[in-house]
This record gives structure tokens, sequence and C-alpha cells, in this order.
């Protein structure tokens, strides 16, 4: 019997617990409140974008690729503040959430495809949350037949895109816009 081989590196870092995100040398450029271990608030810091995978930025907030991704395409759009609850967020910023959600959907339906989304917030840690101090949407690209023997069998998700190469796509579309 033949086997594949499924090249998935930039999972190793999740499994080990290491953390790939550039760590702050200090608070300076962070948002007042911000937490300097947050890789959402480090985001928030301008000038390496494609390192920290953030792909736009708005005035309340940012999408950035999610380093572990559930599927090609996975999305976190998030406040920049640091916001661990739904009732500290004010209205424009709830607004340019749902917008910058919107947007994003349209955008990976034009660039990938997909045949639908798993849009959503795990609210607290007893909900999924991985990082429950730091409000964050999921906007995860779904296709027909994704979920097949590799999940259920193996504990392996495919991933069929780098990071690096997604980003530049999503990158190089939103900056046509």
């Amino acid at each position: 019997m033949n086997y594949e081989h499924l090249w998935a590196p930039w999972r190793l870092g999740y499994i080990l617990g290491d953390d790939q995100s550039p760590k702050p040398t200090s608070s300076e450029g962070l948002l007042p409140g911000a937490d300097p271990e947050c890789f959402l608030c480090q985001g928030g810091v301008e000038g390496d974008d494609r390192q920290r995978l953030v792909v736009a930025r708005g005035e309340r907030t940012l999408t950035v690729l999610n380093r572990y991704p559930y599927n090609n395409g996975h999305l976190l759009v998030a406040p920049q503040r640091h916001l661990a609850d739904l009732a500290e967020l004010d209205e424009a910023t709830q607004l340019e959430i749902a917008t910058t959600t919107t947007r994003m959907v349209g955008v990976l339906k034009k660039l990938i495809n997909p045949d639908g989304f798993n849009v959503g917030l795990n609210l607290g840690r007893p909900a999924g949350a991985g990082l429950p101090g730091h409000l964050h949407w999921h906007i995860v690209p779904r296709w027909n037949g994704d979920t097949n023997f590799m999940p259920a069998l193996a504990a392996v998700r495919v991933v069929p895109q780098s990071l690096e190469a997604m980003w530049e796509l999503l990158a190089e579309e939103l900056a046509a816009k």
C-alpha cells in the first residue's frame, strides 16, 4: 500500500504549544489597555503585517489569517481594542465588525470559491475561545466534502495552501479595492 504524506509544518507550533507570533519588544505602539502577550493586540502595531498575517485594518478592527487554520482562508475579525465582553463594544465597532465580516466573506468567495462558510464567535474558554481575553469572529470557508475521513479517522485536516500564499492573494485583492 502506498501512503501519501501530508505536510502541514505550520501546525507543529500549535501541537507543541509554541507561539510563532512575533513578540513586541515593548508596549510601544500598542493601544491603551492592550495586552502585550495578545497576538491580536500585537497585530495592531503597524509595520509588519505580513509577518503577523494581518490582511486588513479598519478604523476599529483588524483582520488576520488564523495561524492554525481549520480550513484554507480561515480569517479572524477582531476589534483593535483588547475587549473580552460583547457589552464592551460600542456601536461603531459592532458595525465595523459586521461590515468587515461581510466584506471578507465576499473577498474569499471571489478568491477561493468556497461552497459555504462558518462565521462565528466563541465567547469564553468553555465555549472554545482559545483567546478569551480578546473578542474575535472566525470566518471559515467550507467546501462540499471538506468534512471527510481525514478529520474523523486520522485527526488530520488538510489545508492545501500555505499561509504566506493565502496572505499574498488576500493582500493583492484588498489593495486593489
